[in-house]
């Protein structure tokens, strides 16, 4: 009875709609014509069609009003703040949808049918979370982090992990019913002992931040459980002695924890044993982009938050691994890598290692342009800390800076324009320039012959 009356509302919806060809890679021809060379149209059912997004249904699911429509496009609707049925208006709850498995099946057999048209079968849509299911994977993940249990709630974390990255409806429930606070939770139960590669306490760990990364952001409570001193020790460990994944996910975490602004959070991070050590090593020693751009963003809150932590950056090597990290570094990771030298050029010790290191300037004049306006401001910036402060090797910074054409294109960027603090900053930096220029020319100046006035 209710799948006829769903099949029935959901023709009369269907012709609301005039028939329109399927869509596929952006054509509406599909599959080979009559032997003229001209392909064929393959027109999809209007009561194949859902009513919001007036494409073919993928999981189609039957309101209480009868209309069937595709869960993602009457989940979308709903999540937007609408209470009712599109086509009738009358009220609707996300718990009220039911999987329209007739439909569905038709879909399926009528793409099949269509096969030859270039058509692709809808495939058989996973069941998704209902509320009563999220809060028993989590329940029993908290179970098993206060047994103890590593390995069991390593699994259970891992399968919370699958069911949120399988859609957003899923990722959304889990989150409702405090996913974050659990795993965040199970993290501080099971940590502060060093962990080695391939201990079951390790793995588990791994996991809960593997699954902790689907549900962000943390709030206050979670970020109190993953700044508390012995999960700090843990991820400290984690980014330099756990499996590769592990490792990635302890450096989003850690990023997360950085970034949000809490500075109990950040200090907790700061002077945590082998905190400092543990970023620079995911920078000299890349394990991937995405954990190397999240130790970059760490360690740049690090550094501007404490001149102690910029220091210590500066003694273990973070001058020379960021610059040689920026020679070949696409856009987002020159951004964050220029902000972290920038931040630790702050610093006397800084300053003296960018000094010893002969691709430093070379490297920021480089960078001054065709990368980014955030790119340009970090990089003036780093150059006019190097240049303008005393002591030694100031001069032979000065003149690296002359010779491979910072002058210029100083000239060049306040001839195009820039933001105030920047502008004043390459402003002050052709004036100490210009003091050590010679008559020699320092680089070509073809490049430059477009400049409207001189310095």
């Amino acid at each position: 009875m209710v799948l006829a009356m769903s099949r029935g509302a959901t023709r009369a919806a269907g012709r609301l709609l005039p028939e329109i060809p399927l869509l596929r890679r952006g054509r509406m021809e599909l599959g080979s014509g009559d032997g003229d060379g001209e392909a064929a149209e393959v027109i999809v059912p209007a009561h194949f069609r859902c009513p919001i997004s007036l494409e073919l249904m993928r999981d189609p699911v039957t309101a209480p009003t009868g209309i069937t429509y595709d869960r993602e496009s009457l989940e979308g609707w709903l999540a937007r703040g609408h209470a009712t049925c599109p086509v009738t208006g009358r009220p609707v709850r996300l718990v009220d949808l039911v999987p329209n498995h007739a439909t569905r099946r038709m879909i399926q057999d009528w793409c099949v049918a269509n096969r030859a048209s270039g058509v692709e079968r809808v495939p058989t849509p996973r069941v998704p979370v209902g509320e009563d299911d999220a809060e028993e994977v989590l329940a029993e993940v908290a179970a098993t982090a206060r047994r103890g249990d590593a390995a069991g709630c390593g699994a259970v974390a891992a399968r919370a992990r699958a069911l949120g990255k399988e859609s957003e409806r899923n990722r959304r429930c889990f989150a409702a019913a405090g996913a974050a606070r659990t795993l965040s939770s199970a993290f501080m139960h099971l940590a502060g002992e060093p962990v080695e590669s391939a201990s079951a306490v390790s793995a588990a760990l791994g996991e809960i931040l593997a699954a902790l990364t689907v549900f962000f952001p943390l709030d206050e409570e979670c970020r109190r459980c993953i700044a508390s001193p012995a999960s700090l020790k843990s991820l400290a460990s984690l980014l330099s002695h756990g499996e590769l994944a592990a490792r990635v996910s302890a450096a989003v975490v850690l990023r997360e924890l950085a970034s949000s602004g809490d500075r109990h959070a950040l200090e907790g991070v700061s002077k945590t044993h082998r905190m400092c050590d543990a970023l620079v090593g995911l920078v000299t020693s890349p394990i991937s982009s995405q954990a190397t751009k999240a130790a970059l963003v760490t360690a740049y809150y690090l550094v501007s938050a404490s001149d102690r932590a910029a220091a210590r950056f500066a003694e273990l090597g973070a001058v020379p691994a960021v610059v040689e990290l920026l020679v070949d570094a696409d856009k987002g990771t020159t951004e964050k890598a220029l902000a972290v030298l920038d931040a630790v050029l702050g610093t006397d010790a800084g300053v003296e290692s960018a000094r010893a290191h002969a691709l430093v300037v070379p490297v920021l004049v480089k960078k001054m342009f065709r990368v980014s306006d955030m790119a340009t401001d970090f990089a003036v910036s780093a150059l006019w800390r190097l240049c303008r402060a005393s002591g030694a090797g100031v001069g032979a910074c000065r003149a690296e800076a002359l010779r491979v054409g910072a002058f210029q294109k100083l000239l060049l960027l306040l001839q195009v324009g820039c933001s105030g603090v920047t502008k004043e900053r390459a402003s002050e930096l052709l004036k100490i320039l210009n003091g050590s220029r010679t008559s020699v020319e320092c680089i070509e100046t073809a490049d430059f012959k477009g400049l409207k006035r001189p310095f």
